[in-house]
Protein backbone atom coordinates (compact mmCIF):
# COMPACT_ATOMS: atom_id res chain seq x y z
CA UNK A 1 0.00 0.00 0.00
CA UNK A 2 1.09 3.58 -1.16
CA UNK A 3 1.41 6.52 1.40
CA UNK A 4 -1.39 7.82 -0.32
CA UNK A 5 -3.44 4.23 1.11
CA UNK A 6 -3.90 3.13 -2.93
CA UNK A 7 -2.81 -0.37 -3.44
CA UNK A 8 0.17 -0.89 -5.41
CA UNK A 9 0.43 -4.15 -7.79
CA UNK A 10 3.86 -4.60 -9.48
CA UNK A 11 4.20 -6.25 -12.15
CA UNK A 12 7.72 -7.81 -12.63
CA UNK A 13 9.35 -9.62 -15.73
CA UNK A 14 12.47 -11.55 -15.35
CA UNK A 15 14.47 -13.72 -17.25
CA UNK A 16 15.29 -17.07 -16.14
CA UNK A 17 18.79 -18.16 -17.11
CA UNK A 18 20.34 -14.73 -16.48
CA UNK A 19 18.01 -12.87 -13.69
CA UNK A 20 17.87 -10.20 -15.79
CA UNK A 21 14.58 -8.11 -14.92
CA UNK A 22 12.63 -6.30 -17.29
CA UNK A 23 10.75 -4.82 -16.17
CA UNK A 24 8.93 -3.31 -12.81
CA UNK A 25 5.28 -1.75 -13.59
CA UNK A 26 3.58 -0.15 -10.83
CA UNK A 27 -0.29 -0.99 -11.80
CA UNK A 28 -3.24 -0.18 -9.67
CA UNK A 29 -4.96 -3.13 -11.13
CA UNK A 30 -4.22 -6.79 -11.77
CA UNK A 31 -6.95 -6.49 -14.57
CA UNK A 32 -5.54 -8.11 -17.77
CA UNK A 33 -6.18 -4.50 -20.03
CA UNK A 34 -2.99 -3.22 -18.08
CA UNK A 35 -0.75 -5.85 -18.49
CA UNK A 36 -0.85 -6.07 -21.95
CA UNK A 37 0.79 -2.85 -22.87
CA UNK A 38 3.95 -3.55 -20.62
CA UNK A 39 4.35 -7.06 -21.89
CA UNK A 40 3.93 -5.56 -25.36
CA UNK A 41 6.68 -2.88 -24.57
CA UNK A 42 9.19 -5.75 -23.69
CA UNK A 43 8.19 -8.13 -26.19
CA UNK A 44 9.18 -5.12 -28.81
CA UNK A 45 12.25 -4.24 -26.81
CA UNK A 46 13.81 -7.29 -25.98
CA UNK A 47 12.10 -10.21 -28.50
CA UNK A 48 9.86 -12.86 -27.92
CA UNK A 49 10.76 -15.51 -25.09
CA UNK A 50 10.27 -19.70 -25.66
CA UNK A 51 8.12 -20.13 -22.30
CA UNK A 52 6.66 -17.83 -19.80
CA UNK A 53 6.51 -19.16 -16.02
CA UNK A 54 3.73 -17.71 -13.96
CA UNK A 55 1.73 -18.67 -10.71
CA UNK A 56 -2.32 -19.51 -11.09
CA UNK A 57 -3.22 -15.80 -10.52
CA UNK A 58 -4.97 -12.95 -12.46
CA UNK A 59 -3.90 -12.08 -15.05
CA UNK A 60 -2.05 -14.92 -16.30
CA UNK A 61 -5.06 -17.50 -15.60
CA UNK A 62 -8.45 -17.41 -15.22
CA UNK A 63 -10.02 -19.91 -13.35
CA UNK A 64 -13.70 -20.35 -14.55
CA UNK A 65 -12.06 -20.80 -18.08
CA UNK A 66 -11.33 -23.44 -20.62
CA UNK A 67 -8.08 -24.63 -19.58
CA UNK A 68 -7.83 -21.74 -16.83
CA UNK A 69 -6.48 -19.50 -20.31
CA UNK A 70 -6.64 -15.92 -19.70
CA UNK A 71 -6.94 -13.33 -22.15
CA UNK A 72 -3.23 -12.47 -21.64
CA UNK A 73 -2.24 -16.28 -21.82
CA UNK A 74 -4.07 -16.84 -25.14
CA UNK A 75 -2.37 -14.07 -26.49
CA UNK A 76 1.10 -15.46 -25.63
CA UNK A 77 0.23 -18.74 -26.70
CA UNK A 78 -0.81 -17.15 -30.20
CA UNK A 79 2.79 -15.49 -30.69
CA UNK A 80 4.33 -18.74 -29.74
CA UNK A 81 5.24 -18.57 -26.48
CA UNK A 82 4.33 -21.71 -24.62
CA UNK A 83 3.08 -21.40 -20.79
CA UNK A 84 4.45 -22.86 -17.58
CA UNK A 85 2.63 -22.94 -14.36
CA UNK A 86 4.08 -23.75 -11.23
CA UNK A 87 1.33 -25.76 -8.75
CA UNK A 88 -0.81 -23.57 -6.64
CA UNK A 89 0.87 -23.04 -3.69
CA UNK A 90 4.06 -23.71 -4.28
CA UNK A 91 6.17 -20.22 -4.63
CA UNK A 92 9.54 -22.53 -4.85
CA UNK A 93 8.57 -23.62 -8.23
CA UNK A 94 9.46 -20.17 -9.42
CA UNK A 95 12.20 -19.51 -6.37
CA UNK A 96 14.23 -17.13 -8.64
CA UNK A 97 11.69 -14.52 -9.33
CA UNK A 98 10.48 -14.83 -5.60
CA UNK A 99 13.71 -14.55 -4.56
CA UNK A 100 13.39 -10.92 -6.68
CA UNK A 101 10.58 -9.82 -4.76
CA UNK A 102 11.89 -10.37 -1.43
CA UNK A 103 14.67 -8.10 -2.45
CA UNK A 104 12.87 -5.89 -4.67
CA UNK A 105 10.11 -5.42 -1.39
CA UNK A 106 12.65 -4.42 1.14
CA UNK A 107 14.33 -1.88 -1.09
CA UNK A 108 11.32 -0.53 -2.49
CA UNK A 109 8.46 -0.36 0.14
CA UNK A 110 9.91 0.63 3.18
CA UNK A 111 9.06 3.56 2.96
CA UNK A 112 6.57 3.22 -0.10
CA UNK A 113 6.07 6.08 -2.10
CA UNK A 114 3.87 8.73 -1.55
CA UNK A 115 1.60 7.85 -4.81
CA UNK A 116 2.30 5.63 -8.32
CA UNK A 117 4.43 8.47 -10.00
CA UNK A 118 7.20 8.28 -6.87
CA UNK A 119 6.69 4.17 -6.55
CA UNK A 120 7.49 4.09 -10.23
CA UNK A 121 10.66 6.20 -9.66
CA UNK A 122 11.30 3.48 -6.99
CA UNK A 123 10.91 0.80 -9.28
CA UNK A 124 13.08 2.40 -12.11
CA UNK A 125 16.07 2.52 -9.95
CA UNK A 126 16.03 -0.96 -8.39
CA UNK A 127 16.11 -1.60 -11.69
CA UNK A 128 18.85 -0.68 -12.87
CA UNK A 129 20.91 -1.43 -9.33
CA UNK A 130 19.59 -5.05 -10.02
CA UNK A 131 20.65 -5.33 -13.52
CA UNK A 132 23.87 -3.72 -13.84
CA UNK A 133 25.34 -2.96 -9.97
CA UNK A 134 24.53 -5.83 -7.70
CA UNK A 135 26.61 -8.65 -8.48
CA UNK A 136 25.00 -12.38 -8.06
CA UNK A 137 26.11 -14.90 -6.35
CA UNK A 138 24.26 -17.61 -8.46
CA UNK A 139 26.09 -15.80 -11.25
CA UNK A 140 30.11 -15.73 -9.56
CA UNK A 141 29.04 -12.81 -8.82
CA UNK A 142 28.86 -10.87 -12.08
CA UNK A 143 25.08 -8.78 -12.99
CA UNK A 144 22.58 -9.85 -14.59
CA UNK A 145 23.23 -7.58 -17.52
CA UNK A 146 26.55 -9.40 -18.06
CA UNK A 147 24.99 -12.77 -18.55
CA UNK A 148 21.71 -11.97 -20.74
CA UNK A 149 21.43 -13.15 -24.01
CA UNK A 150 18.46 -11.04 -26.23
CA UNK A 151 15.84 -13.22 -27.69
CA UNK A 152 16.41 -14.17 -31.67
CA UNK A 153 12.78 -14.20 -31.82
CA UNK A 154 11.55 -10.79 -32.67
CA UNK A 155 7.81 -9.45 -32.24
CA UNK A 156 5.70 -9.08 -35.07
CA UNK A 157 2.25 -9.03 -33.83
CA UNK A 158 -0.29 -11.32 -33.60
CA UNK A 159 -0.52 -13.58 -37.62
CA UNK A 160 -3.88 -13.31 -38.91
CA UNK A 161 -6.09 -16.28 -37.96
CA UNK A 162 -6.72 -18.63 -40.80
CA UNK A 163 -9.13 -21.71 -39.93
CA UNK A 164 -9.21 -23.92 -43.48
CA UNK A 165 -12.26 -25.90 -44.28
CA UNK A 166 -14.77 -23.57 -43.11
CA UNK A 167 -17.96 -21.63 -44.71
CA UNK A 168 -18.18 -18.65 -42.82
CA UNK A 169 -16.59 -16.05 -40.48
CA UNK A 170 -18.24 -14.19 -37.81
CA UNK A 171 -16.72 -11.58 -35.62
CA UNK A 172 -17.72 -12.25 -31.76
CA UNK A 173 -20.08 -9.22 -30.04
CA UNK A 174 -18.58 -7.97 -26.52
CA UNK A 175 -21.81 -9.86 -24.91
CA UNK A 176 -20.63 -13.26 -26.94
CA UNK A 177 -22.75 -13.45 -29.60
CA UNK A 178 -21.54 -14.38 -32.81
CA UNK A 179 -23.05 -11.13 -34.73
CA UNK A 180 -25.97 -10.88 -36.61
CA UNK A 181 -24.98 -12.27 -39.68
CA UNK A 182 -25.56 -15.60 -38.08
CA UNK A 183 -29.82 -15.22 -37.86
CA UNK A 184 -29.90 -13.86 -41.43
CA UNK A 185 -31.69 -16.46 -44.07
CA UNK A 186 -33.56 -18.46 -41.18
CA UNK A 187 -30.17 -19.72 -40.49
CA UNK A 188 -29.36 -20.47 -36.64
CA UNK A 189 -25.93 -20.29 -34.58
CA UNK A 190 -24.76 -22.28 -31.93
CA UNK A 191 -21.36 -21.10 -30.42
CA UNK A 192 -19.47 -20.79 -27.09
CA UNK A 193 -18.47 -17.51 -25.88
CA UNK A 194 -14.76 -16.45 -26.41
CA UNK A 195 -13.56 -12.96 -26.21
CA UNK A 196 -15.08 -10.33 -27.66
CA UNK A 197 -13.89 -9.18 -31.37
CA UNK A 198 -12.36 -12.19 -31.46
CA UNK A 199 -13.34 -14.09 -35.30
CA UNK A 200 -14.89 -18.01 -35.17
CA UNK A 201 -14.77 -19.88 -38.18
CA UNK A 202 -17.86 -22.03 -39.05
CA UNK A 203 -19.06 -25.14 -41.58
CA UNK A 204 -22.48 -25.26 -43.14
CA UNK A 205 -24.35 -28.74 -41.82
CA UNK A 206 -28.02 -29.94 -42.96
CA UNK A 207 -29.04 -31.98 -40.41
CA UNK A 208 -32.75 -34.07 -41.77
CA UNK A 209 -35.94 -31.79 -41.37
CA UNK A 210 -34.05 -29.10 -39.84
CA UNK A 211 -33.61 -25.94 -41.79
CA UNK A 212 -29.58 -25.00 -42.62
CA UNK A 213 -27.35 -24.43 -39.48
CA UNK A 214 -24.28 -23.54 -38.46
CA UNK A 215 -22.13 -25.29 -36.48
CA UNK A 216 -19.33 -23.62 -34.18
CA UNK A 217 -16.28 -26.17 -34.45
CA UNK A 218 -13.31 -24.33 -33.74
CA UNK A 219 -12.46 -20.63 -31.91
CA UNK A 220 -9.49 -19.02 -30.73
CA UNK A 221 -10.00 -16.13 -28.25
CA UNK A 222 -8.27 -12.49 -29.48
CA UNK A 223 -6.73 -10.01 -27.43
Amino acid sequence: MLADRRYCYPLTITDFASRYLFACEALATTKEAYAFPVFEAIFKEFGLPKAIRTDNGVPFASPNALYGLSKLSVWWLRLGIEIERIKPGHPQQNGRHERMHLTLKLETTKPAGRNFLQQQAKFDDFIECYNNERPHQALNMRYPAEHYVPSTRPYRGLPELDYPFHDRTATVTTCGQAGPDCVLHRVSCQYRRVSPGGPVMMRMALPPRISVSLHLISAVANP
